[in-house]
């Protein structure tokens, strides 16, 4: 039985095989050959592509959230730059209306600095002529103080106002009562001498306060002038204007001051 098989194989390779010379033989190994090499440099290939693929893929998913980062960071900024130009607009609004009552301030404080000189010149007309006698008139802090020297007003350690003292207050008097937004502050001064045989009174705080209510009471119940608008302090010998111990320092310490404000109840409103 296999020897018919193997004469049928034969009987067929002779009827339909090809039997290829040499060089064609070699000819179809050397196509085989390159075919084959191209196919494993392809697998190759494809298979280098496939790694740059999945790196690519890689870093697509990593730029991807680092976008999603910058992204959710971009949403902050914004966030914060919103909250930023409100506040902005508020520190702006706040800005102007501070400019606009530092606006009113100035323009009150320069309206009181125009009171206040008006003030003076009408004072010093007023006393023109018991300045060779003590009295004085000047601006200090935005107040007008009008000094006058004991010897103007009072005999040596009295409290009880002399006559050429009531005309100075009498002239004084006559402008502050055109001037009722005026407040008027009354401030007895003493030189450092100890008061002796002076009755009553103790010591320089005495004498000064003394001094400065006589001055009060002759203004308020002689000339009329408004309680309300008046005060009293005595200061004793602890303002001086010299610190020098003479004579004539001394003389010169022993002083009613009286310190004229405007009322500036705008003002205080203003920077409430």
């Amino acid at each position: 039985m296999k020897r018919i098989f193997v004469l049928l194989f034969i009987t067929l390779c002779a009827s339909s095989c090809v039997v290829l010379s040499p060089k064609k033989y070699k000819s179809l190994v050397a196509q085989r050959d390159s075919l084959s090499s191209a196919l494993t440099g392809a697998n190759n290939r494809i298979t280098s592509l496939e790694d740059e693929l999945a790196r690519l893929r890689s870093d697509t998913a990593l730029l991807h959230s680092e976008i999603a980062g910058l992204s959710s960071k971009v949403s902050g900024l914004n966030s914060n730059n919103a909250s930023l130009r409100a506040a902005s607009d508020r520190l702006s609004q706040d800005l102007k209306k501070r400019e606009a009552r530092l606006r009113e301030v100035e323009e009150i404080l320069r309206k009181r600095d125009e009171a206040t000189l008006a003030l003076k010149d009408k004072l010093q007309k007023a006393l023109l002529g018991f300045q060779q006698s003590g009295l004085s008139v000047e601006i200090r802090s935005g107040k007008v103080y009008v000094s006058l020297t004991d010897k103007l007003l009072f005999s040596t350690g009295s409290i009880v106002i002399d006559e050429k003292g009531k005309q100075a207050l009498a002239g004084l008097a006559t402008v502050l009562n055109t001037q009722p937004e005026i407040n008027i502050s009354v401030e007895g001064h003493t030189d450092n001498q100890r008061v002796v045989n002076l009755g009553q009174i103790k010591d320089n705080w005495d004498l000064s306060v003394l001094r400065a209510t006589s001055v009060v009471r002759y203004l308020t119940e002689a000339q009329k002038i408004e309680s309300t608008r008046i005060t009293a302090t005595g200061k004793g010998q602890f303002q001086p204007i010299e610190d020098v111990n003479t004579p004539e320092a001394r003389s010169r310490n022993r002083r009613i001051e009286i310190v004229l404000s405007p009322k500036l109840d705008e003002l205080y409103d203003l920077i409430k």
